[in-house]
């Protein structure tokens, strides 16, 4: 007989399911805002706080160290605790940050509110895919780690186009307290509307006590060649467009490439549309064919090495504005190729583990991104600001996780196939009567 209260199968997604997932995508959405804010106010905040290039990127690399740091204790929590407890303590983090940084007039106290602000940023797209695993079925699962993706890019979008022009208007105060203040609207919403699943599909209780759950969650989640290579995916697609996004990318238009700020803001946003165009577009090839993951995410490397190559070899002092248009769009891709990495480590892991396995995929991108803020800070102050010599340090990255893909790819499909078939052969010969 089975548990009161409890249905077998999938959760059958509908209106009920969108609007909840909808509310945990908003949530992800203003902590992008947050989180990419500093992309279009690098000149300023260097002026605010009188800092030079090194001591720059070190806000955006603390605050993705501690997204970074964070995604497996928040795999665990979210897999431990439920979606709504970990979001509404993320929600509360990063709308501290977020207005400890509006408020902060030295560069000391400006460093611990993007590592608050970072903190609570880490609980959200966890959260999110977590949420969306337990209101929709599976075979909906590539839609909707694409869909969560892009509400993170239109949080983008409202940095690169909005953020840009009230910084330069109602000043550095109230353009922080503002968006801090969308922190508490979607606080309420999660309070008042957010539900970890369906009624009647709740998920099986499970042992979550001492230090041995926690060794075994993380240690069968990183034996899977899966999620290993969703990882190393994450880790080699995602950084060069965040890196550019987040912080490197509206200095290198103005200062290197002699653009105006109006105009380097311009192609920020031919990134961020970009991210959008192609994350629906390969949500929707990835659902039709499965097998195209692979063949995507090594074009995108490849689109991004030899765009970031042409770029920087350009004879000329600036490259013309077609092509670094034409960069802008490539870098549009690094956003949606970075979610296979995540389709990737889904069927390796049962539903109680994926928050975990999608921690570990998480660290990836955001490992490469904070070792590429560091390298162009640095590179940028040992070379006199050199963009040519500080930007190349991408392709170091690269190379290191195509080789950990290459490596990995086999033995990850095998692997999958295998639990493809035993799912077809379970589910023809199920017992009547259960």
């Amino acid at each position: 007989m089975g548990s009161i209260g409890t249905t077998t199968g999938e959760p059958p997604g509908g209106v009920r399911a969108v609007g909840v997932w909808g509310i945990g995508t908003l949530v992800y959405m203003v902590a992008v805002v947050h989180r990419t804010s500093l992309g279009v106010a690098g000149i300023d905040a260097a002026e605010r706080f009188h800092i030079g290039a090194s001591a720059l990127s070190t806000f955006s690399i603390l605050q993705v160290l501690v997204y970074a740091g964070m995604q497996i204790p928040v795999g665990l929590m979210v897999d431990r605790l439920g979606t709504k407890r970990v979001l509404t303590i993320g929600v509360v983090l990063f709308t501290a940050g977020q207005l400890g940084f509006a408020l902060s007039h030295s560069y000391g106290m400006a460093l611990s509110s993007r590592a608050v602000l970072g903190c609570g940023d880490a609980m959200t797209f966890v959260s999110v895919l977590r949420l969306g695993s337990r209101w929709f079925p599976a075979r909906r699962g590539p839609m909707i780690a694409q869909g969560a993706a892009l509400f993170g890019v239109a949080g983008n979008l409202l940095s690169t186009v909005l953020l840009a022009r009230l910084l330069h208007s109602a000043g550095w105060t109230a353009t922080f307290v503002g968006t801090a203040l969308g922190g508490a609207l979607v606080l309420v919403l999660v309070l008042l509307f957010m539900k970890d699943h369906p009624e009647g599909f709740e998920p099986a209780p499970a042992e979550h006590h001492g230090r041995g759950y926690v060794k075994r969650q993380i240690a069968a989640a990183w034996r899977e060649p899966g999620t290993r290579l969703g990882m190393w995916t994450h880790f080699t697609t995602q950084f060069s467009g965040m890196v550019f996004l987040l912080l490197w990318g509206l200095p290198y238009l103005v200062q290197a490439q002699g653009l105006s700020r109006e105009a380097a803001g311009t192609l920020l946003t031919v990134v961020v549309v970009a991210n959008m165009v192609f994350g629906m577009l390969f949500g929707q090839i990835i659902g039709r064919h499965h097998g195209a993951r692979m063949p995507l995410t090594l074009g995108v490397v490849g689109a991004t090495a030899l765009m970031w190559a042409v770029v920087l070899a350009w004879p000329a002092e600036h490259a013309p504005l077609w092509l670094l248009t034409l960069l802008c769009v490539v870098l549009g891709t690094c956003g949606p190729a970075s979610m296979i990495g995540f389709d990737f480590a889904r069927p390796a892991n049962p539903p109680e583990r994926l928050g975990t396995a999608s921690g570990i995929v998480n660290i990836g991108g955001f490992t490469a991104s904070m070792a590429t803020l560091l390298a162009i800070g640095v590179l940028l102050d040992a070379s006199g600001g050199d963009y040519r010599i500080a930007w190349s340090s991408v392709f170091v990255l690269q190379a290191l996780g195509v080789v950990q893909i290459l490596r990995l790819r086999g033995r990850a499909a095998r692997l999958e196939r295998q639990r493809i078939a035993v799912s077809r052969v379970e589910s023809v010969h199920v017992p009547a009567g259960t």
